[in-house]
C-alpha cells in the first residue's frame, strides 16, 4: 500500500459483488471516508473490516475535506467510498480528488460495481456512445427544460430518478422525446426485486403509472438517442455501424460497406451519411 487516496467501488445491492482487492484495500488503509457512516458500517462488519471510519459527504462543508486532506498530507492512506457503487458518480467527491492531485498525492482507483454501467449493458440500447445525465431537476419546469436540451442528443442517455418522481419524469420524456422512443427501466439492480424492462416511452409511462411496485427503489433510466432521419429507410443496425465508423472511413467506402452488410441500397446509406455530416 502506498500513501494515497483510494477511490473504492462497493456493491450496489448484492454484497457478493465486492471485489477481493476492494476488501484488501479497505482493511489496510488508515482511514475510510464514507458518505453515510451508518450505512457503510454494515458493509464493513460483513467483511470484518475494522478500519477507522470518517464521514465525507456534500453537506459536510470544507471541514470534512480539510480533515481528510491533512491526513493524506501526513503520508497516510485514505479510502473514499459511497453508499453504493463507484464514488464520484453523481456525488461531489471530485473536490477532494482535485485537491489531492494538485498537492502531488497519488489517487488510485479501485474499480467495481456501477449502476450506470450495469444498467447500460443490460438495457438493449446502443452502448458504443452514451452520456450520463445523473438526476434531472426535481421541479417540473426545470426538468422539462433539461429534457428539451437533450431532445436531439444522438447518444444513449442514462439518468437516475427518484421513485416519487418517476411517473412525472416518464410522461415528460414521452412528450419531449416522442412516445415511440425506446427506454429501458432498470430498477433495484442486483437486488431481490431487480427489474429490467425496455419499451417505447409511451408504453413505459403507462406501465409504470399502473404498477406501484415500479415506483419503488433505486431507478436507472436508459433512453435511446435520437436517430437522424427516422424516415430514411435505415435500420438500427445500419445507423449503429455508420455512427461507429463515420470518423474513420470516407463516405463512399462507408456507404458501400454498410449497404452490403445490412442489405440496403448504397445511395440510401450514402445520403444518410451526408445528412449526419451536415
Amino acid at each position: 500500500m502506498i500513501p494515497a487516496l483510494y477511490i473504492v467501488a462497493t456493491p450496489i445491492g448484492n454484497l457478493d459483488d465486492m471485489s477481493r482487492r476492494a476488501v484488501s484495500v479497505l482493511q489496510q488503509v488508515d482511514c475510510i471516508a464514507a458518505e453515510d457512516t451508518r450505512h457503510s458500517t454494515r458493509l464493513l462488519q460483513h467483511y470484518d473490516i475494522r478500519t477507522r471510519l470518517q464521514a465525507y459527504h456534500e453537506f459536510g462543508g470544507d471541514g470534512q475535506l480539510d480533515s481528510l486532506f491533512r491526513y493524506l498530507e501526513q503520508g497516510r492512506s485514505v479510502a473514499l467510498i459511497s453508499d453504493a457503487g463507484t464514488p464520484l458518480i453523481s456525488d461531489p467527491g471530485y473536490r477532494l480528488v482535485r485537491r489531492v492531485q494538485d498537492a502531488g498525492i497519488a489517487v488510485v482507483p479501485v474499480p467495481g460495481p456501477s449502476a450506470v454501467i450495469a444498467a447500460l449493458c443490460a438495457s438493449g440500447q446502443a452502448t458504443d456512445r452514451f452520456c450520463f445525465e445523473g438526476f434531472l431537476p426535481a421541479r417540473a419546469n426545470a426538468r422539462r427544460e433539461s429534457l428539451q436540451a437533450l431532445a436531439n442528443e444522438p447518444r444513449s442517455m442514462v439518468f437516475y430518478e427518484a421513485p416519487h418522481r418517476i411517473v412525472a419524469c416518464l410522461v415528460d420524456m414521452a412528450d419531449i422525446f416522442g412516445g415511440e422512443r425506446q427506454i429501458t427501466l432498470a430498477r433495484e439492480l442486483t437486488k431481490t426485486f431487480e427489474t429490467i424492462v425496455r419499451k417505447p416511452l409511451a408504453d413505459m409511462s403507462q406501465w409504470v403509472a399502473a404498477d406501484g411496485n415500479q415506483q419503488r427503489g433505486e431507478i436507472v433510466l436508459v433512453v435511446e438517442g435520437r436517430s437522424a432521419g427516422r424516415n430514411d429507410g435505415m435500420n438500427d443496425e445500419a445507423r449503429r455501424l455508420v455512427t461507429l465508423l463515420i470518423d474513420d472511413l470516407p463516405p463512399q467506402m462507408l456507404s458501400k460497406r454498410v449497404a452490403e452488410y445490412c442489405r440496403l441500397p448504397k445511395k440510401q446509406v450514402y445520403d444518410y451519411i451526408l445528412s449526419l455530416k451536415k
